[in-house]
C-alpha cells in the first residue's frame, strides 16, 4: 500500500494536469480556480486506496477518482451559492469572485466534465461503476433539497438529520471506496463492504464538520466559524438544542432563531453558550464515536492484507479526530 501523502500526491498531480479550453475563459477560470483551491481531496484518495487495498493497479482508477473529485467540487460550487457562503478553504467562493451566474454556468460544465472523467473507467466494470455514480449523484441531489426544506421547519427530527447527511455528504464517500473496489476488482459482496466503510466515516465526518463549525479554529477550519448558526441549519447540534432546552435557555434560543439580522459578534457565541450548557459537545462525540466504530467494524469484515486495513484504519481515525 502507498502512504496517505503518495496518493494524495498522485491526486494532485493529476489534477494539475487537467487540460481546460482556453475560452471562454469566464467558464473554465472558476472550475481551475475551484479545482486548485486543494480541500482534503479524501474521495479520490479513497478511490486510490480501496483499488489498491483489494489488490488493483491504482493507475486504471486515477482518471476516475479524479473525476469524482470534479463532481464533488461542482456540488460545492453550486451549494456555495444556495448558501449564500462568501468563503471556501479560506478563498472567496466563486460567486462572490465572479457572479451567482458564473458559479451556476461553470458548476454545470464541471457536472459534464467529471461524468466523462468517471466514464473513463475500466470497460470491464465500466457500467457498474456509472450505475454507482448516477445513483449516488441523485442521492445527493435528494439529501440537499431535505437540506433546504429543512430551513423552513422547526421540528425536524434527529433521525431526519441523519438521513439528510448521510444523502448529501455519506453516500459520495461510500461511493468512492466502493468505487476504487469495483475498479480493484472486488466482488460485489467486498465492494459493498467497502461502501459501508465509506458512508459510515461519511456521517461521522460530517458530525465533526457540524462541531468544527461552533468550536474550530477559524484559522485552520477555512471558513467562518458560526455560519451554521448565523444560518440556522437545522444541525445534529441545533436539533437536540431545540429538543433539550428548557426554561431560559429555550426562550433564549427561540429569541435567537426568530431574529433575523442578529450580529454575528454577540449571536454566535450566545447560542454556542447554551449548546455548551446542554453539554451538546459530548452528545455529538458520542454520536462520532459510533459511526467511527461502524466503519471499523465493516472494515474489519473485509479480507484484505494487515498493512491495507492498518492504513485504512489509520486514516479514519485521523479524519474523525481532524481539527479542520
Amino acid at each position: 500500500m502507498h502512504t496517505f501523502n503518495e496518493y494524495l500526491e498522485r491526486v494532485n498531480n493529476a489534477i494539475k494536469a487537467i487540460p481546460y479550453p482556453e475560452q471562454p475563459s469566464h467558464l473554465y477560470e472558476p472550475i481551475t480556480y475551484t479545482m486548485d483551491l486543494g480541500g482534503k481531496r479524501l474521495r479520490p484518495v479513497l478511490v486510490l486506496m480501496a483499488c489498491e487495498a483489494v489488490g488493483g493497479d491504482i493507475n486504471r482508477a486515477l482518471t476516475p477518482a479524479i473525476g469524482l473529485e470534479m463532481f464533488h467540487n461542482f456540488t460545492l460550487l453550486h451549494d456555495d451559492v444556495m448558501d449564500k457562503a462568501d468563503i471556501r478553504r479560506g478563498k472567496p467562493t466563486v460567486h462572490v469572485k465572479w457572479d451567482d451566474n458564473t458559479a451556476i454556468l461553470s458548476g454545470d460544465a464541471m457536472l459534464t466534465m467529471a461524468t466523462q472523467l468517471i466514464a473513463q473507467a475500466p470497460a470491464d466494470v465500466m457500467p457498474q461503476v456509472m450505475d454507482l455514480y448516477n445513483r449516488t449523484a441523485m442521492e445527493i441531489y435528494e439529501g440537499q433539497q431535505y437540506d433546504v426544506d429543512f430551513e423552513t421547519r422547526n421540528d425536524v427530527t434527529v433521525d431526519e438529520y441523519i438521513e439528510m447527511i448521510r444523502l448529501k455528504t455519506s453516500v459520495l464517500l461510500g461511493c468512492a471506496c466502493k468505487m476504487g473496489a469495483l475498479i480493484g476488482g472486488a466482488d460485489e459482496a467486498t465492494a459493498q463492504l467497502f461502501y459501508k466503510v465509506g458512508e459510515n466515516l461519511g456521517l461521522a465526518f460530517q458530525l465533526q464538520d457540524d462541531m468544527l463549525d461552533v468550536w474550530g479554529d477559524e484559522a485552520t477550519f477555512g471558513k467562518a466559524i458560526g455560519g451554521d448558526i448565523m444560518n440556522n441549519k437545522k444541525t445534529f447540534l441545533l436539533i437536540n438544542a431545540m429538543q433539550r432546552a428548557t426554561g431560559d435557555h429555550k426562550v433564549e434560543l427561540s429569541l435567537w432563531l426568530s431574529t433575523p439580522n442578529a450580529s454575528r459578534a454577540v449571536k454566535v457565541p450566545a447560542v454556542t453558550a447554551i449548546y455548551d450548557a446542554l453539554d451538546l459537545r459530548s452528545l455529538s462525540l458520542d454520536a462520532i464515536n459510533r459511526y467511527n466504530d461502524e466503519a471499523l467494524e465493516a472494515l474489519s469484515k473485509i479480507a484484505i492484507s494487515d498493512e491495507a486495513r492498518s492504513e485504512f484504519a489509520n486514516f479514519i481515525t485521523r479524519l474523525v479526530k481532524r481539527d479542520k
